[in-house]
């Protein structure tokens, strides 16, 4: 595992201080999931973990079904959005989806679609668990998946309730203004609360350099400074690890003060990566950095056994 001191040894991006990217940029549910189906697919072939990327691929264009099917989920009023923004709260909270009938309806629905999918016996197993679960255990299951406190083991079965809270949640959250959402603390969406998955230096048309962080959930993604802790802001401490011969596209930003790191992932160089798919296909990054003494901050419900 190599290490950098500061992020221009990362890339020199060079961001103008008179440019000013704006603060959030929503998801686009209808082609989200679309995409990540592809870069699963993508990856997997040779990869070490191909069942499973494959299995995730699959998963996600289940997931591009369900973005076109269920209907979007009922929003606050704006009055209640716009209080919530003014105190530094997030404007769909999370929590509430563990009762949404639009929650439970796309769980059923991806119960369904997944049914016709090859697995592995283990996997197939998890889902006839999950498919089985009634009201209440249901209820018990998005809970645990919206406060990341999913037991261990029961993790497989989990993942499906989270690829069902993943579609409602960014439908919801594409349905928001992008100039109420403000700032909520460090590590916290500030549309649904969930925290982060990974964080990337991003190139479009509009936007080139800057870098965002995106919500595992709802995938909304909200602009973050350079070199700073994306899980307690401190500026003190911030390295850069990658894996020795691997392309730099995908490093670990560690922080020495709150003993955490963040995958910030680099889109000027590669625009193909993938905040949820390149993140588990990476799992080689977190074991090193892990054993040299740093505990994952983002969360990703596709590795929630790791």
């Amino acid at each position: 595992m190599s290490e950098d001191q500061g992020f221009a040894t990362f890339e020199d991006v060079g961001i103008a201080e008179r440019d000013k990217p704006p603060f959030l940029r929503l998801p686009e549910p209808r082609s989200l999931f679309g995409l990540r189906a592809m870069r699963f697919s993508a990856l997997a072939s040779g990869h070490q973990l191909e069942p499973y990327l494959r299995l995730l691929a699959a998963l996600s264009q289940a997931q591009d079904r369900l973005a076109g099917e269920v209907d979007t989920p009922s929003l606050p009023s704006l009055d209640e959005q716009r209080r919530r923004a003014a105190n530094a709260m997030p404007v769909v909270p999370r929590e509430e989806l563990a009762e949404d009938e639009a929650a439970a309806a796309c769980f059923t629905r991806l119960m369904a679609l997944m049914d016709e999918v090859a697995m592995p016996e283990l996997a197939r197993e998890a889902l006839g668990r999950a498919r089985a679960a009634d009201e209440e255990a249901r209820r018990v299951m998005f809970a645990a998946v919206l406060s990341d406190a999913v037991p261990a083991e029961t993790v497989a079965d989990h993942i499906f309730a989270a690829a069902a809270l993943q579609v409602v949640a960014a439908k919801r959250t594409a349905g928001l203004d992008a100039l109420l959402p403000q700032p909520v603390a460090d590590g916290v969406c500030p549309c649904c609360g969930g925290p982060p998955v990974t964080s990337a230096v991003i190139a479009t048309v509009d936007i080139d350099g800057v870098r965002y962080v995106q919500c595992s959930l709802c995938a909304a993604q909200w602009n973050h400074v350079r070199v700073k802790c994306v899980s307690c802001g401190s500026t003190k401490g911030i390295h850069y690890q990658a894996i020795e011969g691997i392309a730099d596209t995908i490093k670990a930003e560690t922080c020495d003060e709150c003993r955490t790191y963040v995958k910030i992932l680099n889109q000027r160089k590669d625009p193909e990566l993938e905040p949820v798919a390149d993140d588990v296909a990476s799992l080689g990054l977190d074991i090193l950095v892990s054993e040299a003494g740093w505990r994952r901050a983002g969360v990703n419900p596709f590795l929630l056994g790791y």
